[in-house]
């Protein structure tokens, strides 16, 4: 291995919080306001993790890009009605995330975020549970291809010091995993999200956990 720093990025939705019921109700919203026949709530899962737009692309494929666009920015409207107008709630922290992340911190590795959610909204979470000092590097949707492209992780490489063989990706969704495999880069799968396990697997996962107080252990397996 190089002596670059040892880096480990995180997904958020899914993965440190679950937003899913935001998420889920949010595009119920935004497809009725549409006028458009409501997706599974399964369907919405799957789409986590994904740009806006790209995400609205997967659940309506047959419109234009137009649309998409439109659409994205309906749901963007009305997410921010939902969370700040008519006060919703913090997403909950999944159970373990503060205690490992300052048990990686203190382990002396880099950590950061990539998120196919918004910088506004990465803030929102980072504030609200008041762990942003944990991270160095944040890459979100505002400024990258939408995963599985790797410029999220490249970019957070750059930011952190570090490299692809010193660098690991913790994500639940099977966008994560082949991201990391594009940026050259291990994969940690997690399945408490909104991915199932042999998706992850499949996506190129070195491992899925169940548990997030088992992080550290294969991180310091696969990176040092």
């Amino acid at each position: 291995m190089s002596d670059a720093n040892r880096l480990v990025i995180f997904d958020c939705d899914g993965t440190l919080v679950d937003s899913q019921h935001m998420i889920v109700g949010t595009m119920h919203e935004t497809f009725e306001e549409l006028g458009l026949e409501p997706q599974p709530d399964a369907a919405v899962r799957g789409i986590v993790g994904l740009s806006l737009v790209e995400a609205i692309a997967h659940l309506v494929p047959e419109a234009d890009n137009a649309f998409h666009v439109d659409a994205a920015e309906k749901y963007k409207t009305i997410f921010y009605r939902r969370r700040v107008s008519e006060g919703a709630g913090p997403d909950p922290l999944y159970k373990g995330v503060l205690e490992v992340l300052e048990s990686l911190n203190a382990d002396g590795y880099v950590l950061g975020v990539a998120t196919g959610n918004s910088m506004r909204g990465l803030d929102r979470v980072l504030k609200e549970h008041e762990i942003g000092h944990h991270f160095v590097t944040l890459q979100t949707a505002d400024g990258h291809p939408s995963k599985p492209h790797p410029s999220m992780i490249h970019t957070a490489m750059v930011e952190a010091g570090s490299s692809a063989d010193r660098a690991v990706m913790i994500g639940d969704t099977s966008f994560d995993m082949t991201m990391a495999k594009n940026a050259g880069c291990a994969g940690i799968g997690v399945d408490w999200g909104y991915h199932h396990e042999d998706e992850l697997t499949s996506a190129g996962a070195a491992k899925v956990l169940s548990s997030f107080y088992d992080i550290p252990a294969l991180v310091k397996t696969l990176i040092g």
